[in-house]
């Protein structure tokens, strides 16, 4: 069993920053691949970023690139979300998920254990 408590969420400007982290329970974190989604109110949840267990692999969404930036510290069983540049449409909630795997993927379907999420909210 893995348990993910997100936090770093709130209410930004415009442009702003914010840094989103994942901390995660388990001895085996650095076996995993993690993930962050998003997802707005009466939208799907979208795939925002995702890495590798040791971090060689990250992908992000289109949306993101060049913005975000996914990063993980396998001592401290943490996982990272660098949020620049932020835009309204950033605007939902952020969630941390891992999958029982090394390898990343972009299918919120692949991960097994999801966090409760943290509100992220950008003003114009």
């Amino acid at each position: 069993q893995v348990q993910l408590v997100e936090s770093g969420g709130g209410l930004v400007q415009a442009g702003g920053s914010l840094r989103l982290s994942c901390a995660a329970s388990g001895r085996t974190f650095s076996q995993y691949a993690m993930g962050w989604f998003r997802q707005a109110p009466g939208k799907d949840r979208d795939f925002v970023a995702a890495i590798s267990w040791n971090g060689g692999n990250t992908a992000y969404g289109n949306s993101v690139k060049g913005r975000f930036t996914i990063s993980r510290d396998n001592a401290k069983n943490t996982v990272y979300l660098q949020m620049n540049n932020l835009k309204p449409e950033d605007t939902a909630t952020y969630y941390c998920a891992a999958r029982i795997y090394v390898l990343l993927t972009t299918i919120p379907n692949d991960y097994a254990y999801w966090g409760q999420g943290t509100q992220v909210t950008v003003s114009s």
